[in-house]
């Protein structure tokens, strides 16, 4: 029996289009069994997102998506909190350090697009778009309104890939660092989207103490999919699927539509024991 679950979305808290009651109500229209709230590098619409999900019956848990560095490369990690962790002042504090250096990239991206690509945008704009934690999706959305005839995915492509000479790296956190401040604050730590890492081979992350892998993926091939899936198996870990909604965007095929994943009750429920324990 296959059990439909959103362990991977995004809000306005971060660079989603819909508000955290409006994707909690999106998934009680969907019959989400689980919602999990997993803004980049801040928990600000979990609460939210709790008390919507009190008043429709949507069984909300409060997480996070942290931006991780390994050789060179953007890792992410999904974090989801047992209890109300999400609220430690402590780590509150290091994610406003986070936000603050988000900004800095975001002002120093715009420079870059002008510099590389003579696309001129105006930073304010970024930043009101970006009202939570500013991000490339609000670089993206800037451009086109702005005139350029680009669609959404070609911006992510051409103009502000990894590969782009306009692209700034986040703040430098390293995975033992974000798997141990996570753990410390009480979360199940899982490795996302396996699929968009490209410098390191899967088994490599292994050595890292994560307690699963975001085996089930809205990019992925059946292939790929299979293969996360044994691989989680054969060591043991949990398995978490994700369509990393980001809202219902013109253009975009990089993110799926929340309500749209589904995982089997044997790995869903061992997910449950390993978050309740």
């Amino acid at each position: 029996m296959n059990i439909r679950a959103e362990f991977h979305c995004h809000t306005t808290a971060s660079d989603g289009r819909l508000s955290p009651s409006q994707v909690v109500t999106l998934a009680k229209e969907k019959t989400v069994e689980l919602l999990a709230i997993t803004d980049h590098d801040t928990t600000d619409g979990v609460e939210e997102a709790l008390i919507k999900g009190k008043e429709l019956g949507v069984n909300v848990i409060p997480g996070i998506e942290l931006s991780c560095i390994h050789k060179g490369e953007s890792i992410h990690i999904l974090g989801y909190f047992k209890g109300d962790g999400y609220k430690n002042p402590e780590l509150l504090s290091y994610l406003s350090s986070l936000k603050e250096s988000r900004l800095n990239r975001a002002t120093l991206m715009v420079e870059n697009l002008e510099k590389y690509f003579n696309i001129k945008i105006d930073l304010n704009r970024v930043l009101e778009l970006g009202e939570g934690v500013v991000a490339r999706p609000h670089l993206a959305q800037a451009i086109i309104e702005a005139g350029y005839p680009y669609e959404w995915n070609y911006i992510f492509d051409k103009f502000i890939s990894k590969d782009s000479p306009a692209y700034i790296e986040n703040k430098k956190v390293s995975i033992p660092e974000g798997i141990a401040m996570l753990k410390k604050y009480n979360c199940v730590v899982i490795l996302a989207h396996p699929k968009l890492i490209k410098k390191t081979p899967i088994k490599e992350f292994l050595s890292f103490d994560f307690d699963g892998l975001e085996a089930i993926y809205f990019q992925n091939f059946k292939r790929e999919t299979d293969e996360l899936i044994s691989l989680c198996r054969y060591k043991g870990l949990l398995m978490t699927c994700g369509s990393d909604f980001h809202g219902i965007l013109s253009g975009d095929t990089k993110h799926g539509m929340l309500g749209d994943m589904t995982i089997t009750d044997e790995y869903f429920n061992k997910f449950l024991h390993r978050y309740k324990s």
